[in-house]
């Protein structure tokens, strides 16, 4: 997960020139008339061996109305609060104005890591502005070509300290996946502690009450909330002891269709709320009674699954719902026909408003986290698949007949499992759905994401040497005899 480096200033002060030079393509227009860019651009950039994704801004103006300056300085003010690092440019050559200064002082408020270059400083013409610079208050600038690529050592050296910290905050709120098991592992999940905390990630479209949700369960206003889509605009995360158990929950901005993520800034919402569901090891999906399981809700619920998290699927504003018995019928009979990935996992209907439900809540998250870190023995899958084959054995496609020897667990969080067997490419989808639905079934582990792995183990038998060896030691005996 890289770091988000915003490049901000007064319009015409080479912002687009520079940003086109970190990713390294002409992807911004550029011109000598200013306000070309009215809108947030984000690409991928790179200095040396640093990679970042860097967001060219429209200028910064001085208007606050609803004018198209204002509303354009509106969107540069949002994008500055994302940023993890923001750039402030200013025109070496026509010297610091007092528009500067304003700027400097929002940025100052706005964003605690502020880098200051004076753009366009070739040649002495240059020297004045940079000491008159320092008085921005923003530390010492960078005397930048953007143009022709004078000053990227000294960016870089700015930026490193930036992204080594990103990375170890990063690798710090990384929950565990993908964890490697053995026949010596104890069969219980992870236990939350202060230290590393269940992580849950509540995500959904705009305006579902992501943020009223979680201010409830923490007891606090801390989350801006509102009657407006898409307050929201990055992942916040805030840590609370919820029914005794220690978590860290992400609020992220809302994700909407494509075709209605009109402005720049908020498809880095949702690319933000994406991030917030691998940071998660639970995804709580929040959805709108009024208007549930829209095809964004699918895709979201869907993302969560391809990423390998535990889904609870909670249903909001259930308290301005009349004829619940038949809403929740209706609901059901819809998860199970949209989501049959998901099959099993917990749906519950919740107030964000009035708090009613978050007691069930807690409870689904607790038991789909469980679920999640399931460890069952390689005997008992074993006898299981013996089980599987007799009653429903594998096809033979073009006469050859697959065998199926051996199975054991690799993995939890999810839960993953590798079956040894004659011809695995040959399996049809069909079936290995069938034996992770009977894994489902058997070892109830409903609702979370199974991988099941096929893999071509010829003619070899993990047991083969030790069930020869036993009959060899025992002629040995009787010839002795």
């Amino acid at each position: 997960m890289s770091f988000t480096l915003a490049i901000v200033g007064r319009p015409n002060v080479g912002k687009s020139t520079l940003f086109n030079r970190l990713v390294g393509k002409k992807l911004a227009l550029v011109d000598d008339q200013p306000g070309v860019t009215r809108d947030l651009r984000e690409g991928e950039g790179r200095l040396a061996d640093l990679r970042f994704t860097v967001i060219d801004s429209a200028g910064l103006e001085e208007a606050t109305d609803d004018s198209l300056q204002g509303r354009m300085r509106r969107l540069t003010e949002r994008a500055v609060e994302m940023a993890d690092v923001c750039l402030f440019m200013i025109d070496a050559r026509a010297g610091v104005l007092p528009a500067d200064e304003v700027f400097a002082d929002i940025l100052r408020k706005k964003n605690a890591n502020v880098i200051l270059a004076a753009n366009k400083g070739e040649g002495k013409a240059a020297d004045a502005t940079i000491l008159e610079a320092y008085a921005l208050g923003l530390g010492e600038p960078i005397r930048m070509s953007a143009e022709h690529g004078e000053g990227m050592g000294e960016l870089m050296d700015m930026l490193r300290p930036i992204a080594d910290a990103h990375a170890e905050q990063a690798a710090a709120d990384a929950p565990e996946v993908d964890v490697d098991v053995g026949e010596d592992d104890e069969d219980a999940p992870r236990i939350p502690t202060r230290a590393k905390p269940l992580q849950i990630a509540v995500v959904g479209r705009p305006n579902a009450g992501k943020s009223t949700l979680i201010n409830k369960i923490i007891g606090e206003e801390r989350l801006l909330t509102g009657p407006e889509a898409g307050i929201t605009r990055d992942a916040i995360s805030v840590q609370q002891d919820w029914g005794g158990v220690p978590m860290r929950i992400f609020d992220t901005a809302g994700m909407r269709k494509k075709a209605k993520v009109q402005e720049k800034l908020e498809k880095l919402s949702v690319s933000d709320g994406l991030r917030a569901v691998k940071f998660a090891e639970v995804v709580v999906v929040l959805l709108d009674v009024e208007i549930p399981f829209e095809q964004q809700d699918l895709r979201i619920a869907d993302l969560a699954e391809r990423e390998g998290r535990a889904v609870v699927i909670a249903v909001n504003k259930w308290d301005v719902e009349d004829e619940k018995q038949s809403k929740l019928k209706e609901l059901r009979e819809s998860f199970e026909r949209l989501l049959p990935q998901l099959r099993g996992a917990p749906l519950v209907t919740v107030s964000a408003k009035t708090g009613k439900g978050l007691d069930r809540l807690q409870q689904a998250i607790m038991r789909a986290h469980e679920v999640w870190n399931r460890r069952i023995s390689t005997a008992h899958l074993n006898r299981w698949l013996t089980g599987m084959l007799e009653q429903h054995p594998p096809p033979a496609p073009g006469g050859k007949r697959i065998k199926m020897r051996y199975m054991t667990q690799l993995k939890t969080r999810p839960p993953a499992f590798v079956v040894m067997t004659s011809h695995p490419d040959m399996m049809p989808e069909s079936y290995k759905r069938y034996l992770v639905n009977g894994l489902r079934v058997d070892f109830d582990m409903p609702g979370t994401p199974i991988r099941l792995f096929l893999r071509d183990q010829g003619d070899k038998n993990p047991y083969k040497d030790k069930k020869s060896s036993q009959p060899s030691r025992l002629s040995k005996h009787l010839k002795k005899g």
